[in-house]
């Protein structure tokens, strides 16, 4: 099928999961949030514990807690394990800052792993050359909802006896081997931000098998006060990080939805995959044949030697068809923002900076040859469950007339 066949003259309007086109949101939600609201028990109500409750179940785990944002539950996995300062948490470079910037909160230093060119993900091996005495956790982000390989890196972890913190914001039901991740390492973290699988527009869940670290994420988001307790006291330094009772209410609907958002994203991204076939220079997300991706996102992989002008001008093109993107995704690796290169963290103090190794505080290019490539070759597209076959066909037809205008 030729571009001109399968790429509209006329822009098509797609759906996004900036508003309601693009999300599987309705009167159900409506309908508790009126509840919460007739009650006027707005925080400290039915809806979190239920919540938790239905996660958990769904996730077969045996604890869940719900707090404030994706950036709070991995803060709260982090507090979880009470590293001292200066411990270090090997993490990924490619990933989002909030969930970063609480291990800096927490005292610790974040050491970055390379990945896999292909995924964006951290790898055993990459892992496995950063480790210290001081490592504490490893985080494995499953990047876009596409699962790390997290065979070889539970191993590393054991041979270390660290702790995995799997990093799940947008892989929602995502599989590894037929295991859901978040279930996999010691703790899980999800996100209930604007674009996720479940929405409630911010909330975090925090997910584990392990009744003391549990307990401590669940005392980290109240500020560590032991309400029920016999003697309750703030027994750590912790903050606020409850889940109100209207997110919650709307996160239990949400909640109910996921596995048929789930279905819709695979089989559109599928179809999508289909439809690039054969474009020289493009390839659509690549999976390990074990595992399950869930499509938080699409990501694309432009060769720019292929490509003229790579992802930013594909991206420009489809701009003038109304699609959006983002070329090379967050564009710089998280240790090129102005936090890790002019260390701008509590006043002029550059702690915890202060306390690392050199090694740790190396961030030079030649030390992450694969973070570098998977970013320039990253042209993101948002995805969501409202995509139609005309959507599809019509970004396909968008990407193969872009790559054409532009091949070398």
């Amino acid at each position: 099928m030729t571009a001109s066949a399968l790429a509209p003259h006329e822009p098509l309007a797609l759906p996004s999961d900036r508003d309601a086109s693009g999300r599987a949101l309705g009167p159900e939600e409506l309908a508790l949030l009126a509840e919460v609201v007739a009650s006027g028990t707005l925080s400290g109500g039915r809806f979190v514990p239920m919540l938790e409750e239905r996660f958990a179940a769904l996730l077969g785990v045996r604890h869940a807690v719900a707090c404030s944002s994706g950036s709070a539950a991995v803060h709260a996995a982090v507090a979880a394990l009470d590293p001292e300062p200066g411990d270090e948490i090997i993490t990924s470079p490619i990933t989002d800052m909030g969930a970063v910037a609480p291990i800096l909160f927490h005292g610790a230093m974040p050491v970055f792993a390379d990945v896999d060119p292909r995924t964006g993900n951290v790898t055993a091996e990459s892992i496995e050359a950063c480790l210290t005495e001081r490592t504490r956790a490893i985080v494995a982000t499953h990047l876009f909802g596409n699962p790390c390989e997290m065979g070889p890196i539970l191993a590393v972890a054991r041979s270390c006896g660290v702790p995995v913190i799997e990093d799940c914001a947008g892989a929602y039901l995502a599989r590894w081997r037929g295991r859901l991740v978040g279930t996999l390492g010691a703790v899980g973290c999800f996100s209930l931000a604007q674009g996720q699988h479940v929405t409630a527009g911010e909330g975090g869940l925090v997910v584990t098998n392990d009744a003391d670290l549990a307990r401590r994420v669940r005392l980290f988001v109240n500020k560590a006060w032991g309400g029920g307790d016999v003697r309750p006291d703030h027994y750590f330094l912790a903050l606020n990080y409850r889940m109100g009772e209207l997110a919650a209410a709307v996160a239990v609907v949400q909640l109910g939805k996921l596995e048929g958002v789930v279905e819709r994203r695979v089989a559109s991204a599928a179809r999508m995959a289909a439809l690039l076939d054969g474009i020289p220079g493009v390839w659509p997300p690549w999976t390990a044949p074990d595992s399950l991706h869930v499509y938080g996102r699409y990501c694309l992989r432009v060769d720019g030697r292929v490509i003229d002008g790579g992802p930013a001008a594909m991206a420009r093109l489809l701009g003038e068809k109304g699609i959006p993107s983002e070329p090379h995704h967050i564009r710089r690796p998280v240790f090129a923002s102005e936090v890790f290169r002019e260390r701008r963290t509590f006043g002029q103090s550059g702690w915890p900076f202060t306390l690392a190794y050199p090694e740790a505080l190396d961030h030079r290019p030649e030390r992450f040859p694969d973070t570098l490539a998977a970013l320039e070759g990253m042209l993101v597209l948002p995805w969501n469950e409202h995509y139609t076959d005309e959507h599809l066909d019509y970004l396909a037809g968008a990407i193969r007339e872009a790559a054409e205008r532009l091949r070398l």
